[in-house]
């Protein structure tokens, strides 16, 4: 990539005066390096250098314009032309327009003026798009599929293995797995790693859409199809035109609604409700699900043909508890990572904390994992995680705090309420245990925030 500081701009005319005169007014400008050629010959000897900008007489005396021009376009085609010409034929510059010329500017007294504003224009673009270019090195970066999935167990290696073969075609894959193991994580991280890289990534959860919208979210609709519909709107097929379609939670999907689905896929064209246009679609589908879709062919809730249609390239995500010591080195990453986003020392994970941590089962995985590690950061007052640290709960507290998305304040609530009842109501053990004031609580209770079964008091005690 070009150095984002400077911006290479070539001149080539060979009145010396008027040269020197742009050369001067577009030094004003410290990021500019300027050069000037005098003769086609000697410019083209330094094409190699790819320069942003070319400024070009349009009658030099050893080549014209036009034949210059299309030199420049073969051999550096990414340099905008800005044609500088005493003519003022207008065929002339429509002409050099249609041939790839950015602009065509007279020379005038107003010349000079408008050609700074061109290239400071011309200027912002090139570093918009060096911005995209490096936003996009960083995506592929961080979904490089030993960035974007930790760990070097038997097991995921396997799964790497798999996202390799599937980023390099157009397969429709399947991701299956228990909740929690990362399945979007796949997904994105075989786009990103695809020829499709540069095009929209659009992500669904079926199971989060009412049933009666979903058709509408994957197909779109037209103003008027129904009650509600003041307008047009693309669905989310067209918004991943060229790019990757995700359908997570694709079991949830009522059947009425997976027969347009296969539809959509046999014919690769979809039909926005209220019309009865068709439109082509280029997509890359890629579906997810924690449940068992064969089993549902066979219970008659998921139809056999959209299932084969689907099931393309398999790869099933492991649950953590097969993964070996991966537990150790992602929560190794998610306390890392948490300690420098805010700002704590780095942490280190006792004997004992390694050995709860290897013991747990983690039914919420990889998503599991991470909550009781950043909140492990967070209580550990020291340099070291305890064994006491890692609040590991039972099946139905990872439920509530890990299946489902929730704020921070409801976190906090649900985790105050779960001590509270461990701890029979001892609001000053729950507050050391927690680390946070007894009068956060006892307003947390007043408010009814969170319940107690007993009798309160505000000065600290149960009657």
């Amino acid at each position: 990539m070009k150095d984002q500081k400077t911006f290479k701009v070539f001149i080539v005319e060979d009145d010396l005066w008027y040269s020197s005169m742009l050369e001067y007014y577009l030094s004003l400008n410290p990021d500019y390096v300027i050069k000037k050629f005098d003769t086609a010959k000697s410019f083209l000897s330094k094409l190699h250098e790819k320069p942003d900008v070319i400024t070009l007489d349009y009658s030099l005396p050893d080549i014209n314009g036009d034949q210059l021009l299309t030199q420049i376009r073969e051999t550096s085609p990414d340099s905008k032309v800005i044609i500088i010409s005493g003519q003022e034929d207008v065929k002339v510059a429509l002409d050099l327009l249609k041939k790839g010329a950015y602009d065509y500017i007279v020379k005038d007294d107003d010349a000079k003026d408008r050609l700074w504003n061109t290239i400071n224009n011309l200027r912002e673009n090139v570093q918009l798009k060096q911005e995209i270019e490096t936003l996009k090195e960083e995506v592929s970066r961080k979904y490089d599929f030993s960035n974007a999935i930790i760990g070097h167990s038997s097991s995921i290696q396997r799964v790497f293995s798999m996202m390799e073969k599937a980023a390099k075609t157009n397969i429709t894959v399947s991701v299956t797995g228990e909740t929690g193991t990362g399945k979007e994580l796949v997904a994105k991280s075989i786009h990103y790693n695809s020829s499709r890289k540069n095009q929209a990534f659009v992500a669904v959860n079926v199971a989060a859409i009412p049933k009666e919208l979903l058709e509408s979210e994957l197909f779109g609709h037209e103003k008027g199809a129904f009650t509600g519909a003041i307008a047009r709107r693309i669905g989310k097929f067209e918004e991943a035109s060229k790019g990757t379609f995700f359908l997570d939670e694709i079991g949830e999907m009522d059947i009425n609604m997976q027969a347009k689905l296969l539809r959509a896929l046999q014919e690769k064209e979809i039909i926005r409700v209220g019309s009865n246009e068709l439109v082509k679609i280029d997509v890359r589908i890629i579906v997810a699900t924690h449940r068992n879709l064969l089993e549902m062919v066979k219970a008659g809730t998921f139809r056999e043909d959209l299932y084969y249609r689907l099931l393309g390239l398999p790869i099933n995500l492991p649950p953590l508890r097969e993964r070996e010591n991966d537990v150790l080195i992602i929560a190794k990453h998610f306390m890392e990572t948490f300690c420098k986003e805010n700002g704590l020392p780095k942490k280190n994970f006792s004997t004992e904390a390694k050995k709860k941590l290897m013991g747990h089962a983690f039914p919420g995985n990889v998503r599991e994992l991470k909550s009781v590690t950043e909140l492990a950061c967070v209580m550990a007052e020291g340099t070291d995680i305890e064994a006491e640290h890692l609040n590991v709960m039972s099946q139905n507290m990872i439920s509530d705090f890990i299946m489902k998305d929730v704020t921070l304040k409801e976190f906090t609530t649900k985790l105050i309420q779960y001590y509270l009842d461990k701890y029979n109501y001892d609001v000053l053990k729950v507050a050391r245990k927690l680390d946070v004031g007894k009068s956060t609580i006892y307003r947390m209770i007043q408010n009814k925030e969170v319940f107690v079964n007993k009798k309160f008091s505000f000065e600290g005690s149960f009657s």
